[in-house]
């Protein structure tokens, strides 16, 4: 897992804009996965950041990059707990919710449609996402929307400047280290 890799994928999170950031990335074995994994926590865990395998298939893992304070902020809200609690999980502390949805990806194979409160996602979307079968949304950027479509646009924006600005300063020598906001 490069580091190009963590800052195309990843930016808004390391920015602070953002609760946390899920891609897939290839590994040689579970063994480099682990040290790999915990190479960035030891770097990005002092900033306030996880790095997470949900996943690992195939010589393939499926990578969560999060912030430790955002999720745990995103965990109060009455809405994204509802929403939690119905498909089976414990709110009160974000390990246990990371827990269940590694549980609920190894059980049924596929995303559980919630994953998207993990990624800091409106839970009104999220919720439209799954009431609505993924069907019918006003737009789709960086998640599908059912809510506030204005709003969203300017975070799609934002993401993408984001995203750019952190390519360009790593293209100029930059570190993710130097370029992951404390928080």
């Amino acid at each position: 897992m490069s580091e190009d890799i963590i800052i195309k994928h990843c930016s808004p999170t390391l920015a602070g804009m953002k609760t946390g950031n899920m891609f897939s990335c290839s590994f040689t074995d579970a063994g480099e996965m682990r040290d790999t994994v915990r190479h960035w926590n030891h770097l990005l865990g002092k900033k306030g950041l996880r790095v997470l395998p949900l996943k690992f298939q195939n010589d393939r893992a499926l990578v969560y990059v999060y912030r430790i304070s955002h999720l745990s902020r995103d965990l109060k809200n009455d809405f994204v707990c509802r929403l939690l609690k119905e498909r089976g999980y414990e709110t009160e502390m974000p390990e246990r919710c990371i827990a269940r949805l590694v549980r609920k990806m190894k059980e049924c194979g596929e995303f559980p449609h919630e994953i998207g409160l993990f990624l800091g996602y409106p839970p009104e979307d999220v919720n439209g996402f799954i009431e609505n079968r993924a069907q019918g949304s006003k737009l789709t950027g960086c998640w599908k929307v059912y809510g506030n479509e204005e709003k969203a646009r300017m975070i799609f924006a934002k993401y993408k400047k984001c995203t750019d600005v952190y390519t360009e300063k790593f293209a100029e020598g930059r570190s993710v280290d130097r370029l992951t906001v404390a928080g």
